[in-house]
């Protein structure tokens, strides 16, 4: 039913956004508007000559060079908003400590009162990885082994793990998330491994802005891992997210949603909405440029999206 579409907004934290007086007027604003969530994302650094060819085609955007620290960010959100979930549109989990990564996502469930979605990934940029230090193959079994040390440190009791990558001793780790037994953990990705591993093991998944019948295919898939694996297939989250840029003039339907007016997105959204999405996920950062302006488009875009 398109009444129970939740609707999310990409938090202010690249390009000119990437400042605290921005992050705070727009989390206000967002949440007096009537968002439902608020959304982060992450970047280590951007390559000046890449390897890997950027999602979507061309090049990284010019504002995407400025960034703030996704768990920083999500900090602030906490303590301005007070009733908007604070999600992770995706951290890319391999780049972390899965240790450190518990303790610093338990602290922002803990400081938030409960409101923290995790979104994580694999990312796309081996140069990043090579600067982390981190492999870029094996990552799937790195992220494998995150989801354990997770679940085991934010479990009742001391924390043990003992696997191919990590291994800790018996030890407490008692400031555990405020939702149990977890708050809910949403994989992002498109490949097969990607739908087995939510099916079996998460609670959804955070995505793109496929074509429609892909998008169908996609939730179809995740659904039908989750109902192989014993679990409730209807109980998958779906949260699908863009970064259109935003004009006056329609743009040809096939450039929709990347391109487009707030009409054109809006009917994109409320279609991905009838193809099983439950939350969709405005990102306005690369085509906006000052915080009035974002907070503009994003009222828009809620008027539209809440019009059906």
């Amino acid at each position: 039913m398109r009444y129970m579409l939740k609707i999310g907004l990409g938090a202010p934290q690249y390009g000119v956004f990437a400042d605290p007086a921005a992050i705070s007027a727009c989390a206000v604003a967002a949440e007096e508007i009537g968002y439902d969530s608020l959304w982060v994302g992450d970047r280590a650094l951007v390559p000046v000559a890449p390897r890997d060819a950027y999602p979507g085609g061309g090049e990284v955007p010019d504002g995407y060079r400025r960034f703030l620290d996704p768990i920083a960010t999500l900090s602030v959100l906490a303590h301005v908003t007070h009733r908007m979930r604070l999600g992770t549109s995706t951290l890319n989990a391999p780049f972390y400590s899965p240790v450190l990564l518990a303790r610093s996502l338990a602290s922002v469930d803990i400081l938030s009162g409960g409101r923290l979605d995790v979104g994580l990934g694999l990312g796309w940029s081996s140069d990043e990885y090579q600067a982390i230090g981190v492999p870029w193959a094996g990552r799937g079994a790195r992220l494998e082994e995150t989801l354990d040390v997770l679940d085991r440190a934010w479990a009742d009791g001391p924390l043990t793990h003992h696997g191919p990558l990590w291994s800790v001793g018996e030890s407490y780790m008692d400031a555990v998330p405020v939702q149990r037994p977890r708050p809910p953990v949403l994989l992002g990705g498109f490949s097969p491994p990607t739908f087995e591993r939510i099916g079996r093991r998460a609670d959804g998944w955070v995505g793109v802005g496929l074509p429609l019948p892909m998008l169908s295919q996609v939730v179809a898939g995740i659904r039908g891992s989750a109902e192989a694996h014993g679990r409730d297939p209807e109980a998958m989250r779906v949260v699908v997210r863009v970064n259109p840029e935003v004009g006056d003039e329609p743009a040809p339907e096939e450039y929709v949603p990347a391109r487009g007016t707030v009409r054109q997105v809006a009917d994109y959204l409320l279609a991905a909405h009838d193809a099983g999405a439950d939350e969709v996920l405005i990102d306005l950062q690369q085509t906006t440029r000052s915080t009035g302006e974002l907070t503009d488009m994003a009222h828009r875009f809620h008027e539209e999206l809440r019009r059906g």
